[in-house]
């Protein structure tokens, strides 16, 4: 029987139908660790490998899947996707097309932790704006950690050769399993309740996300947020991110670095104290000099050696003022005078006598109250007449109106 005659891409079709027609094929999930990842940016699909100890296997995700992903893959990482398995005809070789993705073991975790980071993110939680400074130089430092293992004895030896100044008190707590976050919670309120210090560290060396799994308990950060105490997270490494890193007042990337912000330096101290104490010095010699320099021309001066020259030049400004007084005060007189002598001639100009004098006369009833009209006059009335010299009597005989 002779063998069937196919060309490459049809064999590849063919075992393409093949797995596609596979219900076990069409919908499988697979655990493996990725390697070779590439983010196409441009097309925003993901192409990588999935690895376990023995065997490798091809995946890629588009960009209608992978819009979905709601953390970053990386190489190394392990992760469980679920897709269906097929063959690409050009190439021959079979991959899985990814539908959705999540880390092994701590998909439920990472599911849990986004829910939550949303809805504190949402109350303002993690708002820069309701973060406090760290004191520049705390008198005292809590420490809210395990009692053993390297990141408690990193963070004392830290504060001890840095500034040795500080007190560092010690709340052992757990930090890893069930009770690890009420225990770091009682600790952040016994600072805060019956030993107050200046900052808190609370956190714990490098472990798996099921180990720092704590530190994203609700009522830790939001006792980390509501410490009136500033707090310090340093929870793992650089690259571990907690919920009580995003509540605290300051993150550090690790134990380590968390002692190092929580207190100075006392070389850099002494270093900048040494410079100011200089400046200090250099300020206040400057400020002597000048002193003495007016003190010496002060005592120069004629004035202070006799008291008779300082009382000759006291001679001579009071002279100077009495002559300014003196030419002050006449010129005062001369200005009112005028303003006198302008007033009266007003005042002159405008006198009722002034016009008597012109020829004219006043009329006036035996009451003295004047007459300004033939209608104020009745025939056969006695009235007055003033002159600019004097009053003559006269009788009223005879009243004609004026024709206008």
């Amino acid at each position: 029987m002779s063998a069937e005659l196919l060309t490459v891409t049809q064999l590849n079709e063919y075992l393409r139908l093949m797995m596609d027609s596979n219900p076990f094929l069409a919908n499988i999930a697979v655990r493996g660790e990725i390697s070779n990842f590439t983010n196409h940016y441009k097309t925003g699909h993901f192409y990588f490998s999935l690895k376990d100890e023995t065997g490798t296997l091809r995946a890629v995700m588009f960009r209608s899947a992978a819009q979905y992903v709601t953390f970053r893959p990386e190489n190394g990482m392990k992760v469980i996707l679920t897709g269906r398995v097929s063959v690409f005809p050009r190439d021959g070789q079979y991959q899985i097309y990814v539908n959705a993705m999540q880390p092994d073991g701590v998909g439920a975790l990472y599911i849990a932790y986004e829910q939550l980071r949303r809805r504190l993110e949402a109350e303002g939680l993690f708002d820069a704006t309701r973060k406090r400074p760290i004191p520049s130089v705390p008198a005292t430092v809590g420490l809210v950690t395990s009692p053993t293992g390297a990141a408690v004895q990193d963070m004392i030896d830290i504060l001890g050769r840095r500034f040795p100044l500080a007190r560092v008190i010690l709340y052992p707590a757990l930090v890893q399993g069930q009770d690890a976050a009420p225990s770091l919670t009682a600790g952040l309120r016994f600072f805060a309740e019956h030993l107050p210090v200046d900052v808190i560290i609370v956190g714990r060396g490098g472990g798996s996300a099921e180990d720092l799994w704590a530190f994203n308990d609700e009522t830790l950060v939001r006792a980390v947020a509501a410490s009136p105490i500033p707090v310090i997270s340093a929870v793992g490494h650089e690259t571990d991110v907690t919920l009580c890193d995003l509540a605290a007042d300051l993150r550090a990337p690790t134990p380590s670095a968390a002692a190092e912000l929580a207190v100075p330096d006392q070389k850099e101290l002494r270093a900048a104290l040494h410079t100011r104490a200089a400046l200090l010095e250099r300020t206040l010699t400057a400020r002597l000099e000048t002193a003495r320099a007016q003190l010496a021309a002060l005592a120069a001066k004629r004035t202070l050696q006799s008291p008779r020259y300082y009382l000759d030049d006291r001679q001579m400004a009071l002279t100077h003022l009495s002559g300014r007084l003196e030419k002050a005060a006449e010129l005062s007189s001369l200005q009112a005078r005028s303003r006198f002598q302008a007033l009266c001639g007003k005042m002159e100009s405008l006198s009722p006598l002034a016009v008597l004098s012109r020829g004219y006369a006043a009329v006036f009833h035996q009451d003295q109250h004047a007459i300004t009209g033939v209608r104020d006059l009745t025939a056969g009335e006695e009235i007055s007449v003033r002159f600019s010299d004097g009053v003559a009597k006269a009788l009223v005989t005879d009243l004609r109106e004026s024709e206008q």
